[in-house]
Parts: structure tokens; C-alpha cells; sequence
């Protein structure tokens, strides 16, 4: 990272408004400076080639880290990784060491820093760890800096982004499964450079990322009343009120200045970590805000994204806020994702999903767009099942996200060109200008000439593709490795094909021009460019064939699938019992998600809703016998009376009904107990009076900031 500066308002010098970016992240500004020029030409080499680190200076690295840490203020470092938690760990350790004579000293290796070894019998491992079994180590990722987290007192401790795998190898996190994805994806993508001309530099391509935030910020105060809040991420209980998100004043609208100070500190803390944190706004729903990053290297960006998870939550208690990052955490109103903005650069330097300025630019465009038709109508199982959660079940398909139904959109421009192709060779464009794959002297294809679909879950943007169905508190590795692994597989047979056409002497661009009518031809049932909201959509995708998978049980079922086995151990991403694994920690953490809710709902609605409501009705039952014997009795409290002695009924027994539910450890019936006992509760609500409620309600979360 480094220290930039940015002009605005045309300043008369730099020093008029310097912006300090990535002071707190050993990036390679720091690592110039630290280190001797052999040492960092042999770091920045690992870095930029994925090539081991060598032994040699892990020492001399290890010593310029500690010397910068220590300058700002820290006294730990720790390896900072991923387990299958969805969430990240540490464990610090202190740079402090007994010197033998009756004092210490400062001391960080160049083996403490390439390796660690933190307890692995504690994490969810899907069977890959027993609990007698405690070994697991993390082993540097020097393709992601180091960087400090500091504490409010000061203090600071050195984070270093790692990787995480068990005694036996196996890896027991996110990150290696997505460098090894990455991999694959450019031992792919590099190929095809080859078979267009391209060797570019080294012969490395990568994957882009651009990870959307989304995130509600209430009261502190607030949160801290709402049990459900507190244990679920979500409330369980809530009537939508009067106005809510319907005016549509809140989107875009102007920021209340307490939110404008949390942004303000938000984004100068990222900025100071190296997070190229951009755009930020109000999102749909009252309370509900977006945090847009600049694009960057994949891994990286997955690795800012999780930085940007943890420092929202800290600042926001610092602001007297909670920041809320479940996918649904207010029913009625939109809930929050994280939109996958995913691209890939080719060996040559160049975002190979732009058009180009020539033909040959093009047609290396138009492969690719093909090899995402052909990568998503083939993985859409699987891309269902890395968005899959308990969290973001209650989002997709409801008519503010994508639908659990995979599709792609392309835009009028695209579909057209697509069209063509399909019957021999695209010729022109809607937008103006010719387009023809290999053939020279034909101008660029437009740039942006397709409109945003918002409801698409896989939408063309211009230049990148936006996986729109990624849940808001998810990490984005689960979806960028399957993406990654998807494509190099669709790229891997357009490859094998073409190199086949050219050892037996055929023509390139007619044997891409043939493939590409093929692709189209097989694969177009996945482009809609409609509205993916509408029930006609639903019908016409069972006619085409596409899968409409809408829990996280039925979606989880693609990950062990015999073909999804055979394609991640294919690519070297999962083994077997590496994928099942998943599939075990993802069930699990499904199954204890809901039963937590409803145990949580059962308990609110018994030990805080039920007795307000008893009380309400001897209050009410009171006063009513009163007015009877004067002779002054109304209907319409009697009316009231009857109709919440009703709903107080019904939620006792759905009480027990869920109670029982959770204890028998059924999920399916333990959603429908939760539905039935807050539908009651939120029945209740309407009827009691307010200063009775126990608990914060939606307007006053949603509006008291």
C-alpha cells in the first residue's frame, strides 16, 4: 500500500488536502523502505508470482515487520485466518520474549511468521478434526499485507492474513480453497491468452473483486433491550410500521449527520488499513446503509471485506450504534447483500470482460461472455449453494433480491450479439458499429450500452459480472471459489476443443466462431434479461429447465453432488473429504441457526410477551366487570378483551408447539413453530397498549437515530 495524495477543489499544492492511505499495512511502500533492495525484489516476487517465500530472508522480513509494528504502538502480532465459522480468529501472541538474564527483549522470527499453530480441534471441521485431534497450523499468505489493529486505549497488534489446514493437510478454512481456485482460474485464462496470441507478462491472470456492503445501523440502546437481537442477528418478533420504506425517501436520500460521523471514522479507518473503501449512501429501508470498495485482486479483497465486517461492528458501539449485518434483520422491509462484483485481467493487463477496440479484442470478449453462459447453466447448483444460509433463506425471492432461481443477465446490446452468434457469427449491434469474432477492421463494440437489472442474481454491468446473491454477513470466498472453479472448468473444454481444432490445421477464428455458435445454442435457456420477480419468470424457468432451489437443505445437497466432487478434486480446489466437510459444517451451522431461534422466540414470547399480555387482560377484564355493574359497559371493550384473550391462547399453545419442535431437533418444524408464535406476538403487539410492550419496536429502531 501507499501514502497517496488527492486534490480537490483545486488545491493550490499537496499539502493542501493529503489523504493518508494504508499507513496502518505493511504493503509495499513500507516494504521498500524496510528492506534491503535484493530482499524486496525476492518479497514483491513471491507476491506478484504466487512463488514460495524464500527461507533465506524469512528472517530479514520477519525483523523489518516487528521494527514497523513496534513503531505504531503494537505489542502482539497474531495469524489472522478464516475458519469455516464464516467469520476470522486470532491469537495473539507477544512480541516480548525472556532475555535468560532477568529481563526480555523484542524477538519475531522469520518461523513465527511464516507459521503458527493454533488449537484446530475447536473449530467447526465438518469431521476433518476430532476433538481429541488439536493440530492445526496457519501458514502466511504474503499476497495479502500485513496489517495493525488497534485497540481504543491504543494499543495495536500486527494482523497477519494466513491460511489455515489441519495436521493431516487438509484445509480447514476459506482462504486456501480460494487461492487454489485462483489458480486454476489463471492456469485457464492464461491458456486461452495463449491460444489468441497472448503471452502477456509472466504469464499470470487473476480475478477482480468489488464487494458491496450492505448493513442496518440502529440504537445501541435499542439492540441491547431486543434478546433477539443480541442472539440472532435478527428480530424474531415486529410489526412493520405505518411508514416504513414505501415513500422511497430514504434511498439516496441525505445522510443524518450521527451516520455521517460513523462514516466518517469508518472510512477513514479502512482507508488507513488499505480498504479503497469508496461510495457510501442510504440503502432502501429506513436505517439501512451500503459501503462500496474500489475493485481490487480477488484475495485481497475478500480479506478487506472481513476487515470491513469487524471494523463496522466496532465502530458503531463506538457511536452508540449497533451495526446489523444479518440478511433479514427487520421483516417487511428490504434486508441487506453483499453484491459480487466479480471480473477477471488476463495475462496481457487487460479486464478481458470490457470490449475491446478491435476485433480481436472482441472476440476475446465474446469468449469469455460465452464461458459464463457456459460456466453458470452448468454450475448453478452450486453457485445456489454458496449463497446458501439460514439468514439469506428469508431474502432470496423475496421481491427485493434475486430469486433462488440462477439466470444471467446480459442486456438488449449483449442478447442481441449472443443471438447472432447462434445462427453463424454476429455481424452488428443494436448500439451501432460492426462486430464480426477475428475479422479485422471493424469497429469497438460500445461500452455500457446495457441498462442494471436489479433483480438478476448474476447481472452484466459493463465490465464485471454482480453476483447479487450473496448474503450480507456472508464471506465472499464461498462464492468467488465457486465461480473461479466454474469458469476454468468451461474454459478448460473451450480450450481442449480449440487446441484440438488447431493441431488438426483448422482455421482459429472459424473454429471459435463455431464453438462459440455451439455455446450459445446449448446454454442460452440461462439468459433472461426480464424481471425476475414475476411469477411468469418462475413458470418460464421450469420450462426451460432451471432449477428454483429455495432452502439451504435442498441447495447444500449440490455440494457433495458426484459431479461437484469430481470437478473440484479435477482442479485440485476440494478434496472428497474436504467437500463433504463443508457440506457437514454448512448443515450444521443451518440446523443450530434455527434451532437458536427458536428457542429464542419461544422464550421471548413466554417470559415477556405472554405475562405483559396476562396483565393487560386482568387490567382489561377489570375495568370491564366495573363499567358493567355501573351500567356504563362499551362493546368495544369488551370487543378488545374477547379478541386479545384469543391471540394470548394462540400463542401459548404455538409455544409449546415450537417448544416441542426445538427440542425434537426439527428444523422444518421448528421455522413453521417461530412463523406461527410471531405471528401471534405480532398480532399482540397491535393490540396492547405501547407503554406495556417489553421491548423496542420497528419505528423506534428504525427511525430513532
Amino acid at each position: 500500500m501507499k501514502k497517496e495524495t488527492c486534490k480537490l477543489n483545486d488545491c493550490s499544492s499537496e499539502t493542501d488536502c493529503t489523504a493518508t492511505y494504508g499507513e496502518d499495512v505493511f504493503g509495499p511502500a513500507a516494504m521498500k523502505k524496510s528492506l534491503s533492495p535484493k530482499t524486496y525484489k525476492s518479497l514483491m516476487s513471491t507476491i506478484s508470482q504466487g512463488t514460495s517465500l524464500d527461507p533465506e530472508i524469512a528472517d530479514q522480513v520477519a525483523a523489518a515487520m516487528k521494527k514497523w509494528a513496534l513503531e505504531r504502538g503494537a505489542t502482539h502480532f497474531t495469524h489472522w485466518f478464516q475458519p469455516l465459522t464464516g467469520t476470522t480468529a486470532e491469537k495473539h501472541e507477544a512480541f516480548l520474549v525472556p532475555d535468560g538474564q532477568g529481563g526480555a527483549i523484542f524477538k519475531f522470527s522469520g518461523v513465527e511468521l511464516i507459521k503458527g499453530e493454533p488449537d484446530a480441534s475447536s473449530f467447526p471441521s465438518g469431521g476433518l478434526r476430532a476433538t481429541f485431534e488439536a493440530r492445526g497450523y496457519t501458514a502466511w499468505d504474503p499476497t495479502s499485507p500485513a496489517f495493525l489493529k488497534k485497540s481504543r486505549d491504543g494499543g495495536a497488534v500486527m494482523c497477519i492474513p494466513t491460511v489455515f489446514f489441519s495436521y493431516n493437510g487438509e484445509a480447514l478454512d476459506n482462504k486456501a480453497p480460494l487461492l487454489r481456485s485462483m489458480n486454476a482460474l489463471s492456469t485457464q485464462i492464461c491458456r486461452l491468452g495463449r491460444l489468441f496470441g497472448i503471452e502477456g507478462n509472466c504469464g499470470k491472470a487473476y480475478a477482480t473483486l468489488g464487494a458491496e456492503q450492505e448493513y442496518f445501523l440502529i440504537d445501541r440502546e435499542y439492540y441491547e433491550a431486543r434478546l433477539d437481537l443480541v442472539q440472532t442477528g435478527r428480530t424474531l418478533f415486529g410489526r412493520r410500521p405505518a411508514k416504513h420504506q414505501q415513500m422511497e425517501d430514504h434511498y439516496f436520500g441525505a445522510i443524518r449527520s450521527r451516520v455521517t460521523a460513523f462514516m466518517n471514522e469508518l472510512d477513514a479507518t479502512l482507508w488507513k488499513l488499505g480498504v479503497p473503501a469508496k461510495t457510501r449512501h442510504n440503502e432502501v429501508a429506513p436505517g439501512q446503509f451500503e459501503l462500496a470498495p474500489m475493485y481490487e485482486e480477488l484475495n485481497l479483497a475478500v480479506d478487506h471485506n472481513m476487515i470491513v465486517m469487524e471494523v463496522m461492528r466496532d465502530l458503531a458501539e463506538r457511536h452508540g450504534f449497533a451495526c446489523l449485518l444479518h440478511e433479514k434483520p427487520f421483516a417487511g422491509v428490504n434486508g441487506s447483500g453483499k453484491h459480487n462484483n466479480w471480473s477477471v485481467c488476463g495475462p496481457d493487463g487487460k479486464n478481458w470482460l470490457t470490449p475491446g477496440d478491435n476485433p480481436h479484442e472482441n472476440a476475446k470478449f465474446l469468449t469469455m461472455i460465452c464461458a459464463l453462459m457456459k460456466a453458470v447453466d452448468t454450475g448453478a447448483p452450486l453457485m445456489r449453494a454458496a449463497v446458501a444460509s439460514a439468514g439469506n433463506d428469508h431474502r432470496l425471492g423475496a421481491n427485493e433480491a434475486p430469486p433462488a432461481i440462477i439466470s444471467i443477465f446480459l442486456g438488449e446490446q449483449l442478447t442481441d450479439v449472443v443471438s447472432q452468434i447462434e445462427k453463424g457469427g454476429a455481424k452488428s449491434s443494436k448500439s451501432g458499429g460492426m462486430i464480426e469474432v477475428g475479422v479485422s477492421s471493424l469497429p469497438a463494440l460500445p461500452r455500457d450500452a446495457t441498462d442494471r437489472n436489479r433483480t438478476s442474481p448474476f447481472a452484466f454491468t459493463g465490465n464485471k459480472f454482480e453476483f447479487r446473491a450473496v448474503g450480507s454477513s456472508q464471506t465472499c470466498a464461498r462464492a468467488n471459489i465457486v465461480l473461479n472453479t466454474i469458469v476454468a472448468e468451461a474454459l478448460d473444454e473451450m480450450c481442449t476443443r480449440l487446441e484440438k481444432d488447431a493441431d488438426a490445421g483448422e482455421d482459429f477464428n472459424e473454429s471459435l466462431q463455431n464453438l462459440l455458435q455451439a455455446i450459445v445454442k446449448k446454454h442460452k435457456r440461462i439468459l433472461f434479461d426480464g424481471d425476475n420477480y414475476t411469477e411468469a419468470w418462475q413458470k418460464e424457468a421450469a420450462k426451460r429447465g432451471l432449477a428454483n432451489i429455495k432452502t439451504t437443505p435442498e441447495a447444500l445437497k449440490a455440494i457433495v453432488a458426484p459431479e461437484s466432487i469430481c470437478l473440484f478434486e479435477k482442479f485440485g480446489i476440494f478434496s472428497e473429504k474436504e467437500l463433504r466437510s463443508r457440506y457437514e459444517v454448512n448443515v450444521h451451522t443451518y440446523s443450530k441457526t434455527v434451532a437458536i431461534e427458536g428457542e429464542v422466540a419461544a422464550s421471548m414470547a413466554r417470559t415477556m410477551i405472554a405475562p405483559v399480555a396476562f396483565r393487560f387482560l386482568n387490567e382489561l377484564a377489570s375495568t370491564t366487570a366495573m363499567m358493567e355493574t355501573a351500567g356504563t359497559g362499551i362493546p368495544g371493550m369488551m370487543k378488545l378483551l374477547a379478541e386479545t384473550s384469543a391471540e394470548t391462547d394462540k400463542l401459548m399453545e404455538a409455544i409449546k408447539v415450537l417448544e416441542n419442535a426445538v427440542n425434537a431437533d426439527d428444523s422444518e418444524m421448528t421455522i413453521k413453530g417461530t412463523a406461527a408464535v410471531r405471528h401471534s406476538v405480532d398480532s399482540l403487539e397491535r393490540l396492547l397498549p405501547a407503554d406495556l410492550w417489553p421491548f423496542p419496536s420497528y419505528a423506534d429502531m428504525l427511525f430513532m437515530m
